[in-house]
C-alpha cells in the first residue's frame, strides 16, 4: 500500500523538526548530513536520521525538493535542492509561522509611556500618580513626568483670553 503524504502549514509548524529542515532547503541546497549537524550546532541537541531522510523523501514525492547525487570520497552522496514549488511552499510557511510567532511575541512587549517604542527586554518603571508606567529608559520617564508638570502648569496658569 503506498501511502500518500499531504503537507499543510498547522501539520508542518507542529513539527519543529521539519521547519528546521525545510529553513536549511530555503537557505539553499544541502544533503542530510549537513542538517544534522547545523540542528545539533543551532540548538545542542541531537537530530536522528530517522527524523530527516523520511521527511526529506516525502518531500521528493510531493515535488518540492529534488536530489541529485555526487560521488565524494568513494561516498555516494545525495544533495537535496527545493524546486519552485518547494520555494513557493517556503515562503506561505514562513508568512504563517511568522503570523504565529507575532501573536505570541506581542504578549511579551511592552509599550513606553513616553515615546510609544515597542519594549521586549529591559523595561524601566516609574510610579506615577499611583500607576505604574513602562518607559524603554529613565530618560523617557524624565521627560514624561516634566511634561505632566508642564502640562499641569500651562493648564491652571493659562489666561482665558476673552473676545473683544
Amino acid at each position: 500500500m503506498t501511502r500518500k503524504y499531504s503537507f499543510n502549514m498547522t501539520e508542518l509548524v507542529s513539527d519543529f523538526n521539519r521547519f528546521h529542515i525545510l529553513t536549511m532547503l530555503y537557505q539553499g541546497p544541502t544533503h542530510g548530513y549537513q542538517i544534522i549537524n547545523q540542528y545539533k550546532h543551532n540548538f545542542k541537541k541531537e537530530l536522528s536520521p530517522s527524523a530527516v531522510y523520511p521527511f526529506l523523501h516525502q518531500l521528493e514525492e510531493k515535488h518540492y525538493i529534488k536530489h541529485t547525487t555526487t560521488v565524494n570520497e568513494s561516498k555516494l552522496r545525495n544533495t537535496f535542492e527545493l524546486t519552485p514549488t518547494g520555494q513557493a511552499l517556503c515562503r506561505n510557511l514562513f508568512r504563517y509561522f511568522t503570523e504565529i510567532h507575532s501573536t505570541a511575541f506581542k504578549i511579551l512587549l511592552h509599550t513606553c509611556t513616553h515615546c510609544n517604542s515597542q519594549i521586549y527586554k529591559g523595561t524601566y518603571h516609574e510610579i506615577i500618580n499611583g500607576t505604574k508606567k513602562p518607559f524603554c529608559c529613565i530618560h523617557c520617564a524624565n521627560t514624561y513626568k516634566q511634561s505632566i508638570i508642564t502640562t499641569t502648569t500651562n493648564t491652571t496658569t493659562q489666561p482665558i483670553h476673552q473676545p473683544t
